[in-house]
């Protein structure tokens, strides 16, 4: 009990100022750390300040060059996708164009291969391959040749327009339509160009050929009726001869009866002489002539059937040559109706025109 009420112990001074030394070393050794955390500190905050800011001023300037590319992008985008559309629906008019020269084909190779089957309807020496046959046949094959180079064109124009981004496609796949949109487009204007060139070329070849084939067509007619009037007019000699020749046959019959009847009266005179009796039977002047006029009788009538013979001959000649020249005039107007008439009316609405 008496050990805990002792008073404590006393430092010396010495102990007292070791220990205020200590403190004060251990308080400003304190303070100099806080004062170099602080200088660092501050240091921090002014060194994460600007890095912030520098950061900062990095990112707006990214991102105003982002917004920037972003802007130019889209309007060159905008732009390209407005270009592709108007470049389909020009190639959707092109495409019509090409449709409407292809069913343009159709009337005049319809026609050409009517007007082809009416000829073979031509008879005789008519049935003939000339100049309007072979202008026909060229006519069909540049038709069909036409139809299908337009044909393909068609196939290619639809394989164009379905090749070119849509505006579907255009958002998912910007940065490779741009320049596909480019090269299509390139592509679409070849094909353009190919287009205008091939209808204009066709609709000239078309053109080219029909007005041949009307051209041939005219010179045969015109030939035709030349041929059918030459042979009619010589029908017409043809006929007049018949009439003449029927004539000359009337006239040798009517000479050769004429000449019967002096035969017979020359012929009963010497039966009648030959009676004569005795020396009176003789062979006077009388009898001479009258035996001369016997045989000159006898061949001019011989002469004259000879030529009436000959003249039945001449006529029956004549009328061939009559049927024949009729039916040559008949398959002359037959062809006349065929080339003038039928192929004529049926090619003259036919007109070429340009899409």
């Amino acid at each position: 009990m008496s050990r805990l009420m002792d008073p404590p112990p006393k430092f010396l001074p010495p102990e007292w100022r070791l220990a205020n030394q200590i403190h004060y070393g251990n308080a400003e050794a304190e303070r100099s750390r806080s004062e170099r955390l602080t200088a660092e500190s501050k240091r921090l905050i002014e060194e994460s300040g600007m890095a912030a800011k520098r950061m900062q001023q990095d990112a707006s300037k990214r991102l105003e060059q982002r917004i920037h590319d972003i802007k130019f992008w889209r309007t060159e985008l905008d732009q390209k996708l407005e270009e592709i559309v108007q470049e389909i629906e020009v190639l959707i008019s092109y495409k019509s164009r090409v449709e409407r020269a292809l069913e343009s084909c159709a009337e005049p190779l319809r026609v050409a291969l009517q007007c082809m089957t009416e000829r073979q309807r031509r008879v005789s020496i008519d049935l003939v391959h000339d100049d309007v046959e072979r202008e026909l046949m060229k006519e069909r094959e540049v038709i069909e040749g036409v139809t299908s180079l337009l044909n393909r064109t068609l196939e290619q124009t639809n394989e164009q327009i379905s090749a070119t981004v849509t505006p579907e496609e255009w958002e998912t796949f910007s940065n490779i339509n741009i320049l596909k949109a480019e090269r299509e487009k390139n592509n679409s204007l070849s094909l353009r160009a190919l287009v205008d060139s091939l209808l204009e070329q066709t609709a000239a070849d078309m053109r080219r050929q029909h007005n041949a084939m009307g051209t041939a067509l005219r010179l045969q007619v015109q030939e035709t009726k030349t041929a059918k009037g030459q042979l009619e007019d010589h029908l017409v000699k043809v006929l007049s001869e018949v009439a003449s020749q029927e004539c000359n046959l009337e006239a040798l019959r009517v000479a050769i009866e004429d000449k019967a009847g002096p035969l017979k009266v020359a012929q009963t005179r010497l039966s009648a002489r030959s009676q004569r009796p005795s020396i009176e039977l003789c062979r006077d002047p009388v009898q001479v002539r009258l035996l001369s006029e016997v045989q000159e009788l006898t061949a001019h009538i011989k002469r004259l059937r000879e030529a009436q013979a000959q003249s039945e001959m001449e006529l029956l000649a004549l009328t061939r040559s009559q049927l024949i020249l009729e039916e040559e005039i008949q398959v002359k107007s037959h062809s006349l109706y065929i080339d003038e008439v039928i192929c004529t009316q049926l090619r003259q609405p036919i007109s070429i025109h340009s899409f």
